[in-house]
């Protein structure tokens, strides 16, 4: 097997997106939190390093049923990257995320690792249940937690901040499953938003999103002369998520996330 092919396969398998996204919005939420530079680089390492052994995790677990149907979009059961291979890169990646976290300090540290096995167990099957969305909740809600106290052990941010969070993230669970409600189900997957159905889904997507837009506009220091028009914004693309057709309804509900999350930002 080709080095350039493994690596194809590691990145592939680390669920290079979700990985990407919750780094940089760690990073900014620190940015704008007034961290230092190096808390900052701690902060981005330690969410980096924990959101690659949540995606090789993931992908690890769901090896025999991906294969088991063919998913050749999944390097594991493709046979881009081997299975060992993965769980190796995995194992340096977690030992990364408890030396990283834990050098932000030990609360901030101790609420990171918590963070990460509410993710881990998602993998582990809260994903086949009902409670599908609660370890994005707990995971997307801790975050600022985390970022706050790495900056000053003291500090817990406000109450809103965790909400608008935790319903960004159960947004972000609702609107990445809404794709793949097909795939999911044959390989046995069969979470909150496969039980509600598609049609079901984008609308519950669609009010989570909103709420978190509405939590951060009401409580969040972000002038009226930017939050009038990025309001409005939230609310053509609620309209294009609700009566567009084809993908264009997972795009524009994309498109609310990130609106939330540049508000958070911005607050």
């Amino acid at each position: 097997m080709g080095i350039g092919r493994t690596a194809r396969g590691l990145t592939s398998a680390a669920h290079p997106g979700p990985v990407l996204a919750v780094t940089v919005l760690a990073a900014l939420l620190a940015l704008s939190g007034g961290l230092g530079a190096a808390d900052i680089a701690l902060v981005t390492g330690a969410v980096l390093s924990g959101q690659l052994t949540v995606g090789w995790s993931n992908d690890l677990v769901d090896a025999s049923r991906d294969a088991s149907v063919g998913r050749s979009d999944k390097p594991i059961a493709s046979g881009d990257v081997t299975a060992s291979t993965v769980r190796l890169c995995c194992a340096v990646a977690l030992v990364a995320t408890v030396l990283l976290s834990l050098a932000c300090g030990w609360y901030a540290g101790l609420v990171h690792l918590v963070l990460v096995a509410s993710a881990w167990a998602y993998n582990l099957g809260l994903k086949s249940t009902w409670w599908s969305w609660a370890p994005y909740a707990v995971s997307f809600g801790g975050l600022p937690v985390f970022i706050y106290l790495a900056g000053d052990p003291a500090t817990l941010p406000p109450l809103w901040l965790a909400v608008a969070a935790a319903l960004l993230g159960v947004g972000a669970h609702l609107v990445n499953v809404l794709p793949d409600l097909a795939d999911d189900e044959a390989t046995g997957v069969r979470g909150l938003p496969h039980r509600l159905g598609a049609a079901r889904t984008q609308g519950a997507a669609v009010v989570v999103l909103v709420a978190a837009s509405l939590v951060v506009a009401g409580s969040a220091t972000i002038p009226w002369t930017v939050l009038g028009p990025v309001l409005l914004l939230v609310g053509v693309l609620v309209a294009i998520t609700l009566r567009g057709t084809g993908r264009t309804p997972f795009r524009a509900a994309i498109g609310i996330a990130l609106v939330d999350v540049v508000m958070l930002v911005w607050s």
